[in-house]
């Protein structure tokens, strides 16, 4: 045949000049392909893109047979259009160049890499010069339910957590995370203080577990947890959070959706998913519409959190306390005075890009 009469290969298909390859692949183990994640990405870009924009910006992607990842230094391939910011790491004393998801083309092209979840700096990166891990826009507080514990516990703690706000002034927005848990968020005035708003977050969930001691726990150790929902405060400083609207890579692809108050109490996370939030979303924008407006941190608030010791430090000498203790079992000595042998162990963790 000649060169005329073959059939040339038909060009890959793009979207706002981003061309978009192995559409009909499947995203992952389950029946979802990555058309399903672009176009579920494509009709919540309007809602997203403002979630995401000016705030450096973690992927996780997932490529076919290899394990999941989280993509946050840039790859070498990333186009010149991608807006990015460089961000010193501490932990591993590099610079990490972040992308910032400012627009539609730049969610597509992440979509277009099997870029599945989308966690953002709760700071934006123009709010970092002179601001150790920058002053956050928010407090965020992550419930997490125990393992095999119904939703209803954990809607039961968020209501916990709006009475605590309730005592304090201040009001937040809920969203469940995509995955088990919910997070609820208190939108903050500009300039706070990244220790004084740890400090509320911390005094925030110490109060919610106050008003119902046996439904939740600020316990760092899982095993000390005792089957409860753990109010988690160390959503803080440099922590990322899940997006609102962002999927999640778990099966059947849920989605992080805002809920009012009154629909968490009918809902479940289950109930949102790649396929079925364009139809529940509509042309509403729930996350705009239901957070309340920037708020002042109540003085109060942040110096009595700042009196509670922060959780992943007082773990981790808290294991190791455990851990001298349990030695000195083993070896018959006596244990250091509070020692506790048949303690928990060490604290509970904190929670190669290529071509698609």
């Amino acid at each position: 045949m000649s060169a005329a009469g073959r059939r040339s290969k038909p060009p890959a298909p793009s979207r706002d000049g981003v061309e978009l390859t192995n559409l009909d692949a499947p995203l992952a183990d389950g029946p979802e392909t990555k058309r399903a994640l672009v176009d579920y990405l494509d009709v919540v870009a309007d809602r997203i893109v403002p979630v995401l924009a000016g705030r450096p910006l973690s992927v996780l992607r997932v490529r076919p047979g290899q394990p999941p990842f989280m993509q946050k230094n840039l790859p070498r391939y990333t186009p010149d259009w991608v807006r990015t910011t460089a961000v010193w790491a501490y932990a591993s004393h590099r610079e990490i160049r972040y992308a910032l998801c400012d627009d539609r083309r730049t969610l597509l092209w992440f979509a277009n890499q099997r870029a599945v979840e989308y966690h953002v700096t709760l700071h934006r990166a123009t709010e970092t010069a002179g601001v150790p891990g920058g002053a956050p826009s928010f407090l965020v507080l992550d419930l997490d339910p125990p393992p095999g514990a119904g939703f209803d516990v954990v809607v039961g703690t968020a209501h916990l957590v709006r009475a605590a706000l309730d005592e304090v002034g201040l009001a937040g927005a809920v969203k469940t995370s995509g995955s088990k848990g919910v997070h609820i968020f208190v939108p903050l005035v500009g300039g706070v203080d990244p220790e004084a708003a740890a400090a509320a977050t911390r005094a925030l969930a110490a109060r919610a577990a106050r008003l119902d001691p046996e439904l939740a726990t600020t316990e760092y150790i899982v095993q000390d947890r005792e089957g409860k929902v753990f109010v988690d405060a160390t959503r803080a400083g440099g922590a990322t959070v899940v997006a609102a609207y962002s999927p999640r890579l778990r099966p059947g692809v849920p989605v992080s959706f805002p809920l009012s108050w009154a629909d968490l109490d009918r809902a479940h996370p289950a109930d949102f998913t790649i396929a079925t939030a364009p139809d529940r979303l509509g042309s509403a924008d729930p996350w705009r519409e239901l957070m309340p407006p920037p708020q002042h941190l109540p003085d109060a608030l942040v110096e009595q959190g700042r009196a509670i010791p922060v959780a992943r430090v007082a773990a981790m000498h808290e294991g190791k306390r455990r851990a001298r203790a349990r030695r000195a079992a083993a070896d018959g000595a006596d244990p250091a005075p509070n020692a506790d042998p048949a303690g928990s162990g060490n604290p509970a963790p904190s929670g190669n890009p290529g071509a698609p």
